[in-house]
């Protein structure tokens, strides 16, 4: 290897051995319960948008009401999107003792009792920040005629460290499960649509 390139291979090797490890985190799902899969309504969740901020790998630390940080090394174990759906899913299903739940687009051959439209516009915290979810819903009958809505803000405490931060942002997740199942519930099913 001649003189000159030596340097080079040796800010190469410095620069491999300094790399920061990365980290990945999902939410946490609920635990499951025993359901009937034929008693529940049939549900369909979605179409499920989330803020573009959240459309991304790396976890999002907010600073202040005006910053949020993207973590350089910390990152989603996969699509934050799917995590979400998924969890939502379980807690409806847990909710509503249904396993006729299906997550949007994936709605091939299913005759929905109920459709829930879903946006959220943050779910996000920080260390010194508590986990905030803002959403916002509408319920939509098996003919298509909205019969619920709502604009709405959580807030979970946490003690600072990224997990707990995860943990409190999987646990707005699931209160906003229940508030979805409560509206669900009220809703009457229409058994039409299944024959």
């Amino acid at each position: 290897m001649s003189k000159r390139l030596l340097p080079l291979a040796f800010l190469l090797l410095a620069g491999c051995a300094t790399s920061t490890p990365q980290h990945f985190y999902q939410l946490p799902m609920p635990q499951a319960q025993a359901s009937s899969t034929g008693n529940g309504p049939a549900l369909l969740l979605g179409p499920l948008q989330l803020a573009d901020y959240l459309q991304r790998e790396s976890l999002v630390q907010r600073r202040s009401d005006q910053r949020l940080d993207l973590s350089p090394d910390r990152r989603w174990a996969g699509s934050l999107q799917d995590d979400i759906g998924n969890l939502l899913l379980a807690t409806l299903a847990n909710q509503l003792h249904s396993g006729n739940l299906a997550l949007y687009p994936d709605r091939i051959g299913f005759r929905a009792d109920a459709q829930l439209i879903l946006h959220i516009a943050r779910l996000d915290s920080g260390p010194q920040q508590a986990a905030v979810l803002e959403a916002r819903w509408r319920l939509l009958d098996a003919a298509g005629q909205q019969q619920a809505g709502d604009l709405l803000r959580l807030e979970q405490s946490h003690d600072g460290s990224l997990d707990g931060q995860v943990a409190a942002q999987g646990q707005l997740v699931e209160r906003l499960g229940e508030r979805l199942a409560a509206a669900v519930k009220s809703l009457p099913v229409h058994n039409s649509t299944r024959n």
